[in-house]
């Protein structure tokens, strides 16, 4: 049995963690081919968007704590011991989760841009309870998605959380049935893909660069970015669609 699967749906791919037995654990085997299927990836230019996902019913219980020396090993590792947590992404990820997020599957979902929750998931670090360290990015990215305050306290109480309080805090972007998330991940790519893809592809760096930035550096940023796109033409193609009499009031072409 493959340990990830890989798919292609037009311009997106989707990579689903292929372990149901162990609520799709990440041993180091897995964690090498997330590795290489997520710098692919990044690297196709004819694919735009990537959803990270799991199959049985759970998107990852985190690290495989059998796989426990070989995975300590991974601490420094370029992309992180889960395979991809520290890769500068040049394009949108979506997560798609159900089940079981936890630990270092959470640090993963973390990674993505967009999160996307079955009604019955459950989000939260139980591996405080063992003593294993955030070492996926989870400390970084957190807080700047839900705030210092609530991510100290899912850090420090190990706590597990419903996929509604996921929503209500912001952790989550999306709901669905359970089942429903890829289904949902898969439209909602679509639907960025369908947008002028330099201006999606540099608006997201200018944020991703400038986020940690002061206001003056990251204003700066943007407008780099900015003139890049204007640059490009497409803002001049996206004025003559407008003048046109195309896309306005919010319809969609």
């Amino acid at each position: 049995m493959d340990e990830v699967v890989i798919t292609r749906k037009n311009r997106i791919t989707i990579i689903s963690i292929n372990r149901p037995d162990v609520r799709n654990a990440v041993n180091y085997k897995t964690s090498k081919i997330l590795e290489k299927a997520m710098l692919e990836f990044n690297l196709d230019n004819a694919q735009h968007i990537a959803i990270i996902t799991g199959t049985g019913g759970n998107f990852s219980a985190g690290a495989d704590l059998s796989d426990a020396q070989k995975m300590s090993g991974e601490v420094l590792n370029k992309y992180g011991p889960m395979g991809f947590t520290r890769m500068a992404f040049q394009k949108p990820v979506i997560a798609a989760v159900e089940g079981y997020c936890v630990a270092g599957g959470l640090e993963m979902a973390l990674a993505a841009d967009i999160r996307i929750a079955a009604g019955t998931a459950k989000l939260g670090f139980l591996e405080r309870r063992f003593g294993v360290p955030l070492i996926d990015g989870g400390t970084q990215r957190l807080p700047h998605i839900i705030g210092m305050g609530r991510a100290l306290d899912l850090i420090l109480t190990g706590k597990v959380i419903s996929a509604d309080e996921a929503y209500r805090i912001g952790l989550v972007n999306y709901l669905t049935d359970e089942g429903k998330t890829l289904e949902k991940a898969v439209e909602i790519a679509m639907l960025i893909d369908s947008f002028p893809w330099t201006t999606v592809v540099n608006d997201r760096l200018a944020l991703i660069q400038g986020i940690s930035e002061n206001p003056d550096n990251g204003l700066r940023l943007e407008a780099e970015f900015g003139k890049k796109t204007i640059e490009s033409g497409i803002v001049k193609d996206g004025a003559e669609k407008f003048m046109s009499g195309s896309g306005r009031h919010g319809k969609r072409e």
